[in-house]
C-alpha cells in the first residue's frame, strides 16, 4: 500500500508535470537552447526521466514499507 501510493504521487506528478514542461519550452525561448545536444521536447528523454522519477518513488517507498511489514502490530500498539 506504502509503494502503490508512492508510485501514484510521482506518476500523477509526471503527468501533470511533462506538459507543463513542454508548454514552459515553447512560451521561454531562452529554454529552447540544446543542452549537451538535447531539445527541451525530445520524447525518449522526457519518457526516461519521468520512467526513472517513478521507479525511484517505488525505491524509496519500499523500505518504510518493509520496515512497516516486519513490526507486530500488538508491540507497535502496545509503545503508544
Amino acid at each position: 500500500m506504502i509503494v502503490r501510493q508512492a508510485i501514484l504521487i510521482a506518476a500523477t506528478g509526471a503527468i501533470v508535470g511533462i506538459p507543463i514542461a513542454l508548454l514552459c519550452a515553447k512560451l521561454v525561448p531562452s529554454f529552447s537552447t540544446p543542452l549537451f545536444g538535447l531539445q527541451p521536447n525530445d520524447p525518449p528523454t522526457i519518457a526516461a526521466m519521468a520512467l526513472l522519477i517513478v521507479c525511484l518513488a517505488a525505491f524509496a517507498g519500499y523500505f518504510p514499507a518493509r520496515h512497516a511489514a516486519r513490526l507486530d502490530p500488538l508491540k507497535a500498539l502496545r509503545n503508544e
